[in-house]
């Protein structure tokens, strides 16, 4: 598998395409006639830089997961206090679905885990595993320093804040009228502050 850091400006200009067509439908979702329709070219040229799907969406979740990373890198560099930290988090999730209600690219490969190829899912793990470490380390450190009252562990209060935004998402894209993420955030961490 390619790592998106090698990538060409035309491989990736595909990328690009076919995050936004994950975000709006799934894997299952779009084909690479739809990528070369929105690119621009013809589909042999998709298989020139991807050999298979899978190629490309392992490498559109590798390249998603790293842009995360260094945004909760940047969220680090910007706040201090715990409850900074998770707003600026709940703000990622709100600013992608505010682009047209997409959802996050691994939330989406999240809910069709089952039938995606392997290279797939583990790149889609390496997220939820990457977000979850820094959710229980913000959730440990706010605990720590006084400023979260945690009623269970640190790694439950991760998991059960991720799936709140991921599920906000979801549950407003469906027609429910929602809060939205950083509303769904910003009301549990309400519920936390010490």
């Amino acid at each position: 598998m390619k790592h998106f850091s090698e990538l060409s400006g035309a491989a990736e200009r595909v990328v690009d395409v076919a995050e936004v067509l994950i975000q709006q439908a799934g894997y299952n979702g779009f084909s690479y006639d739809d990528v070369a329709r929105q690119v621009g070219i013809k589909k042999p040229s998709i298989h020139h830089h991807f050999p298979t799907k899978a190629d490309l969406v392992a490498v559109v979740a590798q390249r998603y997961t790293h842009r995360f990373r260094q945004e909760l890198l940047g969220i680090e560099g910007k706040h201090a206090k715990a409850a900074q930290r998770l707003t600026a988090y709940a703000a990622l999730f709100e600013a992608t679905y505010a682009q047209d209600q997409r959802l996050c690219v691994c939330g989406m490969l999240g809910a069709e885990a089952q039938g995606l190829p392997p290279e797939v899912r583990q790149e889609v793990n390496y997220f939820f595993a990457a977000n979850l470490e820094w959710l229980t380390h913000v959730f440990a450190s706010g605990a720590a320093q006084g400023g979260l009252r945690l009623s269970t562990t640190p790694q439950a209060h991760a998991q059960l804040f991720l799936c709140a935004l991921e599920g906000a998402m979801v549950v407003g894209r469906g027609g429910t009228p929602t809060m939205g993420p950083a509303m769904v955030g910003e009301s549990l961490i309400s519920l936390m502050l010490a």
